[in-house]
């Protein structure tokens, strides 16, 4: 077998990842998710779904579906993090109610903050669905 084989469920576990994570924050640690943090479960959520389904059946097909989801996400996560990082980006007021969007709950390392997370597995599940192998190309 091919390491190329094992893509489609190596992105399923990052998503399952991510979403549990998410979870964790919000519902254990109690960190209430700003506007762009909702935004950006929005395009998380249902790629757990939709790759868990994809690993079952093996479907590669799925990656026209998902990655749209995937980059725009990343997109998001982004955007989110240079606001928190980058002085200049601060001054964009997305979130307007509720929680600041240039809030950081966690700060680890310096650098490592929920939309860094979010960027990074988006980014992993990016490419590992790049590196899919389709049900039409040969071994």
């Amino acid at each position: 077998m091919n390491w190329r084989n094992y893509t489609l469920y190596t992105a399923w576990f990052v998503s399952m990842t991510a979403v549990l994570g998410s979870l964790y924050f919000s519902e254990v640690r109690g960190f209430i998710p700003c506007e762009l943090c909702w935004y950006q479960r929005i395009m998380m959520y249902p790629l757990a779904i939709f790759l868990g389904i994809a690993t079952i059946y093996q479907d590669t097909r799925i990656k026209k579906y998902v990655l749209p989801l995937s980059i725009i996400g990343g997109s998001i996560s982004i955007f989110h993090y240079m606001m928190q990082k980058i002085p200049g980006f601060a001054a964009i007021k997305p979130c307007v109610q509720g929680v600041p969007c240039t809030g950081q709950y966690i700060n680890w390392l310096g650098f490592i903050t929920i939309p860094f997370l979010a960027l990074v597995a988006f980014t992993l599940i990016t490419i590992l669905l790049l590196l899919t192998k389709s049900s039409s190309e040969k071994e």
